[in-house]
């Protein structure tokens, strides 16, 4: 991987536009594409070498960054978000295009990997097919998780959002109880309430508004499902419906990746 990232960064300017012109060029994914339905995928993962290369698929405020994050824990891998990598170019005012975030994203694989890291999860990218066609060419992706809630689950959950203006923690105030449609379950989240001394310092994001969640849910489904369909065409999919809050749903995504038993190894070592 390491030789394929100096090769892709080592390119000459010119050289460099010319790949991203063409590729701008080829022919991306239909966002038409036909509803899609859930499939189930058993990836194979040999706890004796975390060499992981993930992607974490799903809305916003589904809850890729949590899950990710845990699951870095879990196998000794480092949890990636873009969102981190772009924090001061986004704060300068500069426009971040496919180029930046690559350059970034090769620039921080390749570090690690010189500082020993056996694998990445990635969260937060790519989020349109062209992205995913320019990450094929910088690094190998082993399996993409995409995570699932109902829409309205998902505005639910955006709109429960609360931050504290002290300690700069996250909480959610939402109590989450909606009854399944179509066969599908009932799903239930409990709230994530603040401590006693954050309680009066909570405040809400300026974007948690139910329009502009409704429009980030738009904007999502037009440019970046297409994506899944990408992935499924490489037998990398594995799409996993959460059964409700972290307390449900860890356990079931942990059994859905196999690494259920490897849970059940390390608690019984503590």
């Amino acid at each position: 991987m390491a030789a394929v990232i100096r090769a892709f960064r080592s390119s000459s300017s010119s050289t460099l536009t010319n790949y991203f012109i063409r590729m701008s060029l080829s022919t991306a994914a239909s966002s038409s594409a036909a509803p899609l339905k859930s499939e189930s995928f058993s990836p194979f993962i040999d706890n004796k070498d975390k060499n992981v290369q993930w992607v974490f698929l799903g809305c916003p405020g589904v809850g890729k960054g949590t899950f990710a994050s845990r699951l870095s824990a879990q196998l000794g891998v480092p949890h990636i978000a873009t969102g981190d990598l772009l924090t001061e170019i986004v704060n300068q005012g500069k426009l971040v295009s496919d180029e930046i975030i690559i350059s970034l994203l090769s620039k921080r694989l390749e570090t690690g990997e010189a500082k020993g890291e056996s694998g990445f999860i990635l969260d937060g990218f790519p989020r349109t097919v062209r992205q995913a066609e320019i990450l094929d060419d910088v690094t190998d992706i082993d399996l993409v998780v995409n995570l699932k809630l109902p829409e309205k689950v998902l505005v639910e959950k955006c709109l429960g959002r609360r931050i504290c203006s002290q300690c700069g923690k996250n909480f959610n105030v939402a109590n989450i109880n909606v009854k399944g449609e179509n066969g599908n379950p009932d799903i239930s989240m409990d709230p994530l309430l603040p401590p006693p001394q954050c309680v009066s310092k909570l405040i809400t994001r300026s974007d948690d508004t139910e329009a502009i969640v409704s429009e980030r849910l738009r904007v999502y489904y037009e440019k970046s499902q297409p994506v899944e369909d990408f992935y499924r065409s490489q037998g990398k999919l594995m799409e996993f419906n959460l059964p409700g809050g972290l307390q449900e749903s860890w356990p079931k995504l942990l059994e859905a990746l196999n690494l259920d038993e490897n849970e059940d190894k390390q608690s019984a070592a503590v």
